[in-house]
């Protein structure tokens, strides 16, 4: 079982439309486990109801969701920590500084992984779950080889008290995101 996680701020719209949305574009019987959580999340708290609305419109399943505060027991078991702003990879950073190669916003790694040789397809396209590591490991080494960018280019903006038209371009943001990360983790086939 690989488990990715996902963090944000307060754990009931951007990390958790990047959780639901991946676990809709994931194969049946995939090993990848999505989980998300919040830098200020408040434990226990239903996601918001015009965020899981967006979700289901996109596929995504809405039930049985309750926020969860990020600790660093969640970023130790995570083989992939993706923040979904750059202060969200940090904060897991600072929890748990020996899990920095580990650590990426959502935008980053998939630029970055894209790239990866270690994300060799096996049986009908899918990703060897024995490479998925070597991918993560692939993007931490191109982290320093390739040109930073702006901020703006790794981060997805909050869309917490926004318009319904603000929240659903972020969910989209996010569901094309995450497609091309659930086939970097396992497939390209599952990918937007």
């Amino acid at each position: 079982m690989t488990r990715v996680l996902f963090v944000c701020t307060g754990n009931v719209h951007r990390s958790v439309l990047a959780e639901r949305l991946l676990a809709a574009r994931l194969p049946p019987g995939s090993a990848v486990r999505p989980e998300s959580a919040g830098t200020q999340a408040w434990h226990g708290y239903g996601m918001d109801a015009p965020t899981r609305a967006v979700l289901e419109e996109l596929g995504g399943d809405g039930s049985g969701f309750a926020a969860r505060p990020l600790t660093a027991q969640l970023v130790a078991e995570a083989a992939l920590v993706l923040g979904l702003a750059r202060e969200h990879r940090e904060a897991a950073v600072r929890l748990v500084p020996s899990a920095l190669r580990r650590c990426f916003t959502l935008k980053e790694f998939v630029r970055l992984a894209a790239g990866s040789p270690g994300a060799v397809r096996t049986r009908r396209d899918r990703v060897d779950p024995g490479r998925r590591d070597v991918v993560v490991a692939d993007a931490a080494a191109r982290r320093g080889a390739v040109p930073p960018v702006p901020p703006v280019e790794d981060d997805i903006a909050d869309p917490a008290g926004r318009p319904r038209d603000v929240l659903y371009g972020c969910a989209r943001e996010i569901d094309r995101t995450v497609g091309r990360l659930a086939g970097l983790l396992d497939g390209d086939r599952v990918g937007h």
